[in-house]
């Protein structure tokens, strides 16, 4: 006899919530045991709730495994940029950007300019991962020589490559975004024109003003002229060097798929260290698995560029999908529901449904581990109150974009936050205080919320009756 299945209690939802805090706290902080196991961990807490409230574990096995299943095309896309950095850094791709950055890029205008060139690749790309991999760390390597933190360079190079995620239509999430929310895709981008086109000027403001203040403190380029040297020591340094970085541009910006696109630019860098830099056959193919191996002498040189490959990505990809397993388990049981039922019945005004769905995607990332997992929270869960309150589907798309796709590199466990992290050699929570676009696009668009601005309604009708009947229904 089958048991009656039933929504989780309030109570049980706290339980689950706080016992994920409690256990990531105790594993990672107290006894530095590895997130992952303490995502495993997670596991059974969910499922002991799931037998309590009419769930076998067979269901809750195909609930774990629809959310990892969503979640593969990031999966996938690691292990592609995984190979990527591991043979562009070997066939002097990565090298020649960053000794060309240090020739031409003035230090005091550095960190705008990595903000931009990383927006600018993203756009073109539309993948802030493969941005990432390429530019962000051509960008950290320029940063490091010149004296800046890491943790801010990471600010700039992550605020970068979430404009293009979140703006280009080559991006899976804008597109995924806006059939989600049913929104055609170039409405759903102009929509995002409101807030990011202000959220891109002031964050470039305040990378240009860091950049003069670092600079001022730091000065010294004897460590980026020593940089210089280095990698002309070690590389072959010339033009036809970064040939691999535009073609693959050039055909993510012509639409082709990206995954295969990738990985047909780590085939051209492991042809180009045969070719290019004296690497053996057998080598330069290891590349794509092993990432790149070499001892220069110069410490910070030998961490940045001693890197990549599939097998740099290994730890990340059991990360994330015990990430999604969490999501999976969670959505269903029916927790991720409860969650946003709960907040649904306060949200009564264009104010509070924007806040909704901010924290929908937000709980979408720290409970699900991943971009895909909030932009289906933060659309699907909320989307029923944009219809109540007569609130056009653009602002939804736009808002699902700002509480999913830009929260994604906040939190330390989703594919976004542990990819950056990995790749550019910066913790999560390090450089979270300066990921200055992601929060002003957060920030714009609560106040676009609370102060009607910008917020289009599918008819007229009197806002002060729409409320109170809100709050009466």
């Amino acid at each position: 006899m089958e048991t009656e299945k039933r929504l989780p209690k309030l109570s049980e939802v706290v339980f689950v919530l706080v016992s994920f805090i409690v256990i990531m706290f105790l594993f990672v902080v107290q006894f530095g045991i590895p997130i992952q196991l303490a995502l495993l961990t997670t596991w059974f807490v969910i499922m002991a709730v799931g037998l309590k409230i009419g769930y076998n574990y067979a269901e809750m096995q195909q609930g774990i495994m629809k959310g990892i299943y969503d979640g593969l095309e990031a999966v996938l896309i690691l292990i592609s940029v995984g190979a990527l950095i591991g043979t562009w850094i070997a066939g002097g791709v990565v090298p020649s950007i960053i000794y060309y950055g240090l020739s031409i890029i003035d230090p005091t205008i550095f960190l705008m300019a990595a903000f931009i060139i990383c927006a600018i690749t993203s756009l073109a790309t539309g993948t802030s991962f493969g941005s990432a991999g390429t530019a962000g760390i051509a960008m950290m390597g320029i940063g490091e020589s010149f004296g800046f933190p890491l943790a801010l360079v990471a600010g700039a190079v992550i605020s970068g490559c979430y404009v293009g995620d979140k703006l280009s239509p080559l991006s899976d999430t804008t597109v995924m975004t806006a059939s989600l929310s049913k929104v055609n895709l170039i409405e759903h981008i102009k929509s995002m024109l409101y807030v990011s086109a202000p959220a891109f000027v002031v964050a470039g403001v305040l990378f240009l003003s860091a950049g003069f203040i670092s600079h001022d403190q730091s000065g010294d380029l004897s460590q980026a002229e020593q940089t210089m040297v280095s990698l002309n020591e070690y590389f072959n340094i010339s033009w036809y060097m970064i040939i691999p970085a535009v073609l693959v541009i050039t055909l993510l910006a012509l639409k082709k798929p990206s995954i295969p696109v990738i990985l047909f630019g780590a085939l051209l860098g492991s042809i180009w260290a045969f070719l290019f830099q004296n690497m053996p056959l057998l080598d330069a193919v290891n590349s794509l698995y092993s990432g790149n191996n070499i001892e220069s002498g110069v410490a910070f040189i030998d961490n940045l560029l001693n890197r990549g490959g599939i097998e740099f990505m290994l730890g990340v990809i059991v990360l994330i999908i015990f990430a999604l397993g969490v999501g999976g388990l969670m959505e269903k049981i029916g927790i991720l529901k409860m969650i946003c039922v709960t907040m649904l019945s306060w949200a009564n005004n264009a104010g509070k449904t924007t806040l909704t769905t901010m924290l929908s995607g937000f709980f979408g990332n720290f409970f699900g581990g991943a971009a895909y997992v909030s932009i289906i929270t933060a659309s699907k869960i909320t989307e029923e109150n944009y219809e109540r309150l007569h609130i056009d589907r653009r602002v939804l798309s736009r808002n699902t974009e700002a509480g999913g796709t830009v929260t994604t590199p906040m939190v330390p466990w989703s594919d976004g936050g542990v990819f950056m992290a990995a790749t550019l050699g910066v913790s999560t929570l390090t450089y979270l205080p300066f990921l200055w676009f992601n929060f002003l696009v957060v920030i714009i668009s609560l106040v676009y919320g609370f102060t009607n601005k910008f917020i289009w309604y599918t008819k007229e009708i009197d806002h002060t009756k729409q409320e109170q009947k809100a709050i009466n229904s």
